[in-house]
């Protein structure tokens, strides 16, 4: 959740990292604080709130060549001052920011509070700068080193001694860190974005794992304290791609950015008219499974539900549909005739590693869908597939979940061809239309004037419903998702056909109506549904292809989308629905790219 940006060099630290943090204020925004070593001291400045409200007290700057910064989405201890990260220890001599939780903080805060510490903050991290002090080590990195062998939990850490004011140390368990390879200068940071105005050249923390970070010198550690050869990591993301390019918000600018994220993740995958994933598990595996469960949250889990959805229809074989949050708290009915799908953006989501490793410990393979390279779930997977979305900085994903959706179905139709479910024939169909979807795409954002009116008319409701069958029932799901995190609007999705179990109690004129009619099968029982509410009084916006007479009659607003084979239909179908959620956002005045109580990457349970 967190956002931590460490430097040491000949620049002023402090703007090295406000600037860090406002690229990483993405990952939480209750508040932001920075320390810094000047002359043998340190300084730590941090306010609750936006970014802003640090920068307001830091006011001309500070002096100084090394610091450490972060940015909280609160977990332990309401969003506050005293609750701001960097914590000190209670001798002042270390400061540390910190991004995860230390599930075991309540027992060593007693044992601190019985040694005579006192406490200045409700937060787990706290104890670490204090065990820091207790731990009777000179040497930064050997003091850190020990009291991460003392904690239980997940942690990225960076930490500042006044006594070696020439070095950071960082260490992680479960959480990311990058280390940035400057000219005479060194950085870290939770995610690459940070970096991007100083440097390409990265190295990856793994677990277990810790780095001493000097000017232009980094040393890496084992948590024995043994030497690690790393290689570093050349990043050849374009800064202008974090940036909005003109757009009013990063939302808008990233759902723009859809046709060419579908074109980057396809490419080098099509070979003519053919699918080369380059899968390693071969055909006799493929045919021989006989599951697959797909694990993910959030967003990343409907695209696995889609998936689902075209997996069962398609190849008939049985799809579990599993939050990450709950899968490994279920005893999954997983084992080696089990594929196991894990798909995550940040490849970094603690519930989605922790989904992962149980699939594993109980002998399934596992493949990963992700959009960082050297992400957790990306090495721990027996084998990773990558979208080509670029970052995404705004909190409610859009590209990266289209780029999901464009991936899954590659892996579909490979999968479908080496186990005899699909002709060669048939498989050239399908991408010859997948290769026509960027263009599609584009087509529904040129005409995002009529959303954006429909956006007007349900910007003073205080809930709505999403409503379709079948697969039209899991864009529903992510609309009413979108719809919620960003606009405020209560909304919730059903499959169309249970209205009548309950739910149409809830229907009033003040409550609009989204129906998504894209399956040609369903789509007369999906009008009725739609007569129905409408019978009640509620206005009814429609997402359906292009030219369906029926949903033209029947929708008070239609918002059409360009015909494509009806299996494909999720990947245009959501396009609508991310614009409506914005657009209503922007209408209510919201912080569009920051939604209250979020934070782009869930790094904690």
């Amino acid at each position: 959740m967190c956002g931590i940006v460490g430097y040491i060099g000949e620049r002023n630290a402090a703007e090295v990292l406000v600037k860090g943090l406002k690229r990483l204020e993405y990952r939480g925004y209750d508040s932001a604080g920075i320390t810094v070593t000047h002359d043998g001291v340190m300084t730590t400045v941090k306010a609750k709130g936006r970014l802003d409200e640090l920068e307001k007290r830091l006011g001309s700057g500070l002096p100084g060549n090394a610091g450490i910064g972060h940015t909280r989405w609160a977990t332990h201890g309401k969003p506050s001052d005293a609750n701001s990260h960097p914590h000190e220890s209670a001798s002042r001599r270390y400061s540390v920011v910190h991004n995860g939780i230390i599930e075991n903080y309540l027992e060593l805060k007693e044992e601190l509070l019985q040694a005579g510490v006192a406490f200045r903050s409700e937060t787990d991290t706290e104890v670490i700068p204090n065990l820091l002090d207790q731990a009777g080590e000179d040497a930064l990195l050997t003091a850190a080193l020990k009291v991460a062998g003392r904690l239980r939990g997940s942690y990225a850490l960076c930490i500042m001694d006044r006594e070696h004011p020439g070095e950071l140390v960082a260490v992680r368990k479960d959480s990311p860190l990058v280390i940035g390879a400057g000219n005479g200068e060194s950085f870290v940071a939770s995610d690459i974005p940070a970096l991007l105005d100083y440097t390409r050249d990265v190295y990856i923390l793994l677990d277990g794992e810790a780095a001493l970070v000097r000017p232009g010198e980094i040393l890496f550690r084992d948590q024995e304290g043994r030497e690690i050869k790393k290689e570093a990591l050349r990043v050849d993301w374009s800064l202008e791609a974090a940036e909005k390019q003109g757009y009013d918000h990063f939302m808008l600018k990233e759902i723009h950015e859809q046709p060419e994220a579908v074109r980057k993740t396809l490419a080098g995958r099509l070979q003519g008219d053919h699918v080369s994933l380059g899968l390693e598990f071969g055909p006799e595996y493929f045919r021989n499974i006989n599951k697959i469960a797909m694990v993910a949250c959030g967003t990343a889990s409907y695209a696995g539900a889609v998936a689902g959805n075209i997996i069962e229809s398609r190849l008939r074989i049985p799809v579990l549909i599993n939050y990450a949050s709950e899968f490994r708290y279920n005893d999954p009915l997983v084992d080696e005739k089990t594929l196991t799908v894990v798909i995550s953006q940040s490849g970094e989501t603690a519930d989605t590693l922790a989904g992962l490793r149980e699939a594993r410990k109980k002998g399934s393979k596992v493949l990963a869908i992700s959009n960082v390279v050297e992400s957790s779930i990306a090495r721990e997977a027996d084998q990773v597939l990558y979208t080509q979305a670029g970052p995404e900085i705004a909190v409610a994903s859009t590209k990266a979940y289209v780029a999901q959706l464009t991936l899954l179905y590659l892996l579909i139709m490979e999968m479908g061809v080496l186990r005899g479910d699909f002709s060669r024939e048939e498989e050239a169909l399908w991408v010859q239309d997948i290769r026509r979807i960027p263009e599609k795409i584009q087509a529904i954002l040129d005409s995002q004037e009529q959303v954006k009116a429909c956006a007007e008319k349900i910007k003073e409701a205080q809930s709505a419903f999403f409503i379709g069958r079948g697969r039209d029932s899991i864009s529903c799901l992510e609309g009413a998702l979108k719809l919620k995190e960003i606009s405020y609007i209560h909304a919730e999705a059903y499959p169309a056909g249970e209205l009548k179990h309950g739910t149409i109690a809830l229907i009033t004129p003040q409550v609009p109506v989204v129906a998504v009619a894209t399956d040609s099968r369903l789509l007369e029982k999906t009008i009725s549904n739609i007569i129905e509410v409408k019978a009640r009084g509620a206005v009814a916006f429609g997402v359906s292809f292009e030219g369906v007479e029926a949903m033209e009659k029947v929708a008070d607003h239609l918002l059409p989308i360009p015909r494509i084979r009806e299996d494909l239909s999720p990947i245009l179908a959501v396009v609508p629905l991310q614009l409506l959620a914005y657009y209503a956002s922007v209408a209510r005045g919201n912080d569009v790219d920051k939604p209250r109580n979020l934070a782009k990457s869930v790094t904690v349970e």
